[in-house]
């Protein structure tokens, strides 16, 4: 049997990565597109050969018989089409943030608990080996209890985040969006853009989410966030040092590092060099040996499994809708931190 998938959102990832991946993958087949533009509707439409397109979602999910969603859309209209998803009986990748309210992102954990269907935030570093390596050391007790983590971020996305065009997309079919990305009215900047994909490595790896949270920012030309400073508390009592910083330069490429600190000893995790390692007390250390094209970043990856997840196939769901809950309710708490000056409750942990 071939999964029948669709696709609502057709922007710049939809067409660089979701579209052509899936028509890359065994199996599955990109049945129906859904947009509000019908310009872009046709131009990918062509570009891709598929043939049925939609300006309503309700429709499409009702007529296409669809196994699986790619949900593309704003950061703030993914809730929505989510919900909707699941309910007609699909599985749904929804990009990150999973959604900009801690309201929406329970709305749609639950939605798909009632429905029996998977939720899948493509957060790629998740869907690596290196990362369920780092899972199981962590959540197998290898570190002992959590009591630390320090994470930080990096991104070559000085002109998106100031609401330039990407430079890198200039021959791309469709173009990030400043809409989306520099936009303070419409969830832009850097936490609700990048910062999603760290936590929920960290969220993953550790099995917990968090209590509280705390930010200092500085705003891009645009009036988002440039770069965020940031604290946090898990719900099992460990404490998080954040930071991320959107004005990498753009041959240096996107870095995540964190270490991870516990009772019994550390992880300490990079993609840029790429390195994991496990260092306890008692001298019993452990490395995994990477390559540094292993730790480049690959959005594929999450795609991928979530393709095989539409055939049927036993999966692990390394990004799920409670990773996307826990990353969520985090960064609302972030972004309310920043403009209140308080530490801030998440309400979901």
């Amino acid at each position: 049997m071939t999964a029948r998938i669709g696709v609502v959102g057709i922007g710049w990832w939809a067409v660089f990565m979701h579209i052509p991946t899936l028509q890359d993958c065994d199996g599955v087949e990109v049945v129906a597109l859904c947009d509000l533009d019908p310009e872009r509707l046709r131009i990918a439409g062509d570009r891709f050969g598929i043939g049925a397109l939609y300006s309503d979602l309700d429709r499409m999910l009702a007529q296409e018989r669809l196994d699986g969603l790619v949900v593309a859309t704003p950061h703030v209209a993914h809730a929505g089409p989510a919900i909707a998803g699941v309910e007609a009986g699909c599985h749904v990748l929804v990009e990150k943030p999973m959604a900009t309210a801690t309201q929406d992102a329970r709305a749609i954990a639950q939605a798909a608990e009632r429905a029996g269907r998977e939720v899948m935030v493509p957060t790629g570093l998740n869907f690596t080996r290196f990362s369920a390596w780092a899972a199981r050391w962590v959540r197998g007790g290898r570190i002992g209890a959590l009591r630390h983590v320090a994470c930080q971020m990096g991104s070559p996305l000085d002109d998106l985040m100031a609401g330039k065009p990407m430079a890198e997309t200039a021959d791309h079919i469709f173009r990030p969006p400043p809409s989306t990305w520099a936009d303070p009215r419409r969830a832009g900047g850097y936490g609700w853009g990048q910062l999603s994909h760290a936590l929920a490595w960290v969220a993953y790896v550790t099995g917990e989410g968090w209590e509280s949270m705390a930010c200092l920012d500085v705003k891009s030309p645009t009036g988002v966030d440039y770069y965020d400073a940031g604290m946090g508390r898990f719900a099992g009592g460990a404490t998080l040092a954040l930071s991320g910083a959107s004005t990498v330069p753009k041959h240096v490429g996107m870095h995540t590092d964190v270490r991870l600190y516990g009772t019994e000893g550390m992880v300490t995790f990079s993609n840029l060099p790429a390195r994991l390692e496990l260092r306890r007390h008692d001298g019993h250390d452990e490395a995994l040996p990477l390559t540094d094209i292993e730790g480049v970043y690959d959005g594929s990856l999450p795609v991928r499994v979530f393709a095989r997840l539409c055939r049927g196939e036993a999966v692990e769901n390394a990004s799920d809708a409670r990773n996307g809950l826990r990353v969520t309710a985090a960064l609302d708490a972030l972004y309310r931190s920043a403009a209140s000056g308080r530490i801030e409750a998440t309400g979901a942990s």
